[in-house]
């Protein structure tokens, strides 16, 4: 593919998924890009995350215990999620809050809790859409939904899933997160709203609030950037440097010459595996440390 094309495809996908834009004006102008609808079809699908992509690491995976799980912390909010640890995990086991993209809990982001499982940590990925009637499978549905979302609600269900993990109830554990796009935007804004109980936070190309919020920040942030990503950065750049000068515990790292989403390896045309395992491993040595 040229990387002109390219380019154009990405930046177009991102309007698409990220600022509402209506679907048949997308791919007719994905067409024009492309050449014709069918190359636009065959492009789609490079660029977008597929559901039907394999995992890193399977559902039955005999050095793991997964299950579906229900809560309710805040009344009238039932939520769900999906837990995944190591074989015969004890119960004060820190746990890493995994959190999803605009596309909602999927098996993309189940995959990423058994990766997160497999060395050596508690994880839950909670479904954020589950008071909204949870996840559809529909990708398109799954952003809409997530653009309806009541952020404060939002916000608070993930606060109150920490304090409850860092109590004696949830078995007084030390509490990190780590989320991808929209659920690195939720990252952010946990690290505000939940002080000292949320011990570690990695967010990946997460949009920022804003640099004013950054005083309130307890937590050692671990911020993943992508040097393409325009959008992102014009929040999550001045955050980074807000950090900073208020004397957090912050690094940010920008990967150059990848794209948004260059960690989610269903995106083909998005995906950097260099890029991604650097992070990933950069993003499990900060867990071991912060949560320790």
């Amino acid at each position: 593919m040229k990387p002109e094309i390219r380019a154009a495809a990405l930046a177009l996908y991102d309007r698409f998924t990220h600022e509402g834009m209506d679907r048949r004006a997308f791919m007719a102008e994905l067409t024009k890009i492309a050449g014709s609808a069918a190359a636009a079809s065959a492009l789609l699908a490079a660029i977008a995350a597929s559901p039907a992509a394999a995992s890193m690491v399977s559902e039955g995976d005999e050095r793991l215990q997964t299950r579906t799980l229900k809560w309710q912390l805040i009344p009238g909010r039932m939520m769900s999620g999906y837990g995944a640890a190591p074989v015969g995990a004890r119960a004060d086991l820190p746990m890493v809050i995994v959190i999803h993209e605009n596309r909602g809990l999927n098996d993309h982001i189940r995959d990423v809790a058994r990766r997160v499982a497999l060395t050596g940590f508690s994880a839950v990925a909670p479904d954020f859409l589950a008071p909204s009637g949870g996840t559809p499978a529909d990708q398109d549905q799954a952003r809409e939904m997530i653009g309806k979302l009541d952020l404060g609600a939002t916000v608070a269900d993930g606060r109150a899933l920490i304090d409850w993990l860092s109590s004696p109830a949830g078995g007084s554990r030390k509490v990190g997160a780590v989320g991808f796009c929209w659920g690195g935007g939720m990252v952010n804004r946990l690290a505000v709203a939940a002080g000292p109980t949320l011990k570690a936070a990695v967010p990946f190309y997460g949009p920022a609030p804003a640099p004013s919020e950054a005083a309130k920040v307890q937590a050692a942030m671990l911020i993943h950037l992508a040097e393409r990503d325009q959008r992102v950065n014009a929040t999550a750049l001045p955050w980074a440097e807000a950090l900073k000068a208020a004397g957090k515990n912050v690094t940010s790292i920008v990967y150059p010459g990848v794209e948004h989403a260059f960690h989610n390896d269903t995106s083909a045309e998005r995906y950097d595996k260099p890029a991604a395992d650097k992070a990933w491993a950069a993003t499990i040595d900060f867990f071991r440390t912060h949560l320790a």
